[in-house]
């Protein structure tokens, strides 16, 4: 018989060899994102939450679009044209920053690039999509409104013909980058259904007065945008784009990078944590070597890195053309709930300490109460698997 192959030493940061799964290529976008979070993200969150603010928000998509980081899995015009699994590397070093940081990323490139892309004429594309793959060009996408969140179906924003025009009117709510986008994509009712709309934000008619007073991904540009007697030119409509179909599945796109960008949040608590239960000292020794801590840390790192093979699994049906929108909910709705409980154990375990903006924990964990709600509540995402599972329909 030949002697047992040596087994590599256990590493607590990778406890299930996940990198194995992961070719040189994915490798390096991870560790590039990750350095870049690192060195330009990482020394400035704490006081950018603290003080609520993003500040040079336009030189930072400038370096993310020269990392090729916006509209990164769309291809053509400038953009990287890479892979499901690499744009989920990405959205998980990103979000282990900060929330704010990986919304900017998805909004920008799954939201408004990927509906130009998708649903935009050649000239929409040639106009709008280069620029905006550099980070040139800031990009938003208006659907929910004040009152309409969950049902977009009942918005009230709308568009009229008046000659070879448009006239758009109405109010979207809770639009990440709304007030320094140069390009929106915004939803109405016609009476050809619902439209999408690529509208310049200096039109007339057009503002997007910021958001204050958040006490989540304060991190982060976040908006209303005002539409009134907003004159478009025919060839603002976004001609592939008809009915709700469309914006949703620009919200699959986003939400698919939100089943990593959670974990990058929960890899984040989970190793502030874990250093600080090996430095943290009670009773004579450091708080790591008791029972219960063990326990807490050993449920976290289960539920971390299931998620992160989660979003691994559903990253390589992406790329093969196989991922269902119910595969979707799926991800987002176990991972973002799984993210926010490792945060609040990883709070424990921190004690007061876990409170303060000097560990990343509580920042983490306040940003994902917003992710846990947008781009499709608990309730929504629990609603789609129940007809998914049942065949019946519960929405309705």
């Amino acid at each position: 018989m030949s002697a047992p192959a040596k087994l590599p030493p256990f590493d607590a940061g990778d406890p299930l060899g996940i990198d194995d799964l992961l070719d040189p290529e994915e490798l390096a976008v991870r560790d590039t994102v990750r350095t870049w979070a690192a060195d330009r993200v990482l020394p400035h969150i704490a006081e950018w939450y603290e003080s609520g603010e993003l500040p040079g928000i336009r030189e930072l998509a400038r370096e993310l679009g020269s990392l090729g980081a916006l509209g990164m899995t769309l291809d053509g015009y400038g953009c990287a044209g890479a892979s499901a699994v690499q744009y989920g590397l990405a959205c998980l070093e990103l979000e282990a920053a900060d929330s704010g940081i990986r919304s900017l990323v998805s909004v920008q490139g799954s939201l408004a690039m990927y509906a130009i892309h998708t649903y935009g004429s050649e000239e929409q594309k040639q106009r709008w999509l280069p620029s905006m793959a550099a980070g040139e060009t800031i990009g938003c996408f208006g659907l929910t409104e004040p009152d309409i969140g969950s049902d977009p179906a009942a918005m009230r924003t709308h568009a009229k013909k008046d000659g070879g025009d448009w006239v758009l009117n109405g109010r979207k709510m809770w639009i990440t980058n709304g007030s320094v986008a140069g390009v929106a994509v915004v939803w109405a009712r016609t009476d050809e259904g619902i439209r999408g709309f690529a509208v310049p934000t200096d039109t007339p008619g057009f503002s997007a007065p910021e958001i204050k007073h958040k006490w989540s991904l304060r991190a982060s540009v976040t908006s209303e945008l005002v539409m009134d007697d907003v004159r478009l030119p025919a060839d603002a409509l976004l001609p592939g784009a008809t009915g709700l179909k469309a914006p949703l599945g620009c919200l699959s796109h986003a939400r698919y990078g939100i089943v990593w960008g959670a974990m990058g949040a929960a890899r984040s608590s989970f190793e502030a944590a874990l250093e600080y239960a090996r430095s943290r000292e009670q009773f004579g020794r450091p708080i790591g070597g008791f029972q219960l801590t063990q326990a807490k840390l050993a449920d976290m790192a289960l539920e971390l890195h299931k998620g992160i093979l989660l979003a691994h699994h559903l990253g390589r049906r992406l790329d093969a053309g196989r991922l269902r929108p119910e595969q979707v909910s799926f991800g987002k709705l176990n991972n973002v709930r799984e993210a926010i409980d490792i945060c609040r154990t990883a709070r424990t375990i921190l004690g007061a300490n876990g409170i303060s903006l000097e560990y990343p924990v509580m920042r983490h964990a306040g940003n994902l109460e917003s992710v846990l709600t947008y781009e499709g509540t608990v309730e929504m995402h629990q609603l789609v698997l129940g007809k998914a599972l049942t065949g019946l329909d519960a929405f309705r």
